[in-house]
């Protein structure tokens, strides 16, 4: 069987499934619905198109840098004949996660997906359209079973959080499970239509392995023993404009 892995990491996620007008929340890791979204966008499918074939794909996510929950306070506003009228939401985001995602299923149409996402014909968000995915979003295709390919892909950790994990990490998988398995749980995010005027979605069984990946962080170890050289210990500063190049941006008379 073929898996198609996914790195999704971005400065801010979301991830809702019961999130109401005033309130949008977000789940602490990856949904199924939102992930085939992802590749139903990236294949330049129109909300009305049928998304059942991505549907019956088997899909699960490893935690790989939980990240810290913020909230955003928003106000919205309706103009009506008569009077203005202000609406306060919360809205929820993870703030510097990251997530290995995993989708089984066909290989043919696991290739589709991939070619897409690597040039998609919608913009791709990670649950919201204002969290663009970080590079690389696309791992390739391994021929494995889904839980092996999860189980056995490097963890993708920033530096600067492993230094703060012990140097024996557990890696949480969230995984489809087959119904009525002993310690599953329903969950209200398998899409059947993304339409605007009746958007559908099931129920599906899903299953939590707290410590299923055992990792050693060597990382933490040598930053315990001081064996960290300047190179790691630069790593581990975080912050969030490193990466980007310094250019000058002003205007030439």
């Amino acid at each position: 069987m073929s898996t198609l892995l996914l790195r999704l990491a971005a400065p801010l996620q979301a991830w809702g499934t019961d999130s109401k007008f005033n309130r949008r929340t977000t789940n602490r890791e990856p949904t199924k619905s939102g992930v085939i979204g992802l590749s139903a966008a990236a294949l330049g499918c129109g909300r009305d198109d049928s998304v059942e074939e991505l549907s019956e794909l088997r899909f699960a996510v490893r935690i790989d840098q939980a990240g810290k929950l913020m909230k955003d306070f928003h106000t919205a506003h309706t103009f009506g004949k008569k009077k203005q009228a202000a609406f306060i939401s919360d809205r929820y985001y993870l703030a510097d996660a990251v997530f290995l995602a995993g989708l089984e299923g066909p290989r043919d149409l696991l290739e589709k997906i991939e070619a897409a996402l690597q040039n998609p014909v919608f913009p791709l968000s990670l649950g919201r359209r204002s969290c663009p995915p970080t590079e690389p979003l696309v791992l390739g295709i391994v021929e494995k079973p889904l839980l092996d390919a999860l189980r056995e892909a490097p963890w993708h950790a920033s530096d600067w959080y492993k230094t703060g994990q012990p140097e024996n990490v557990h890696l949480e998988i969230v995984r489809d499970a087959d119904f009525g398995e002993p310690g599953s749980f329903e969950r209200r995010d398998l899409p059947l239509s993304f339409s605007q005027r009746h958007r559908q979605y099931a129920f599906r069984s899903v299953f939590s392995d707290m410590r299923a990946v055992s990792v050693e962080n060597e990382l933490a170890a040598r930053a315990r023993t001081g064996e960290a050289s300047a190179d790691d210990r630069m790593r581990t500063e975080h912050d969030p404009f490193g990466g980007l190049e310094v250019e000058d941006v002003s205007i030439q008379g």
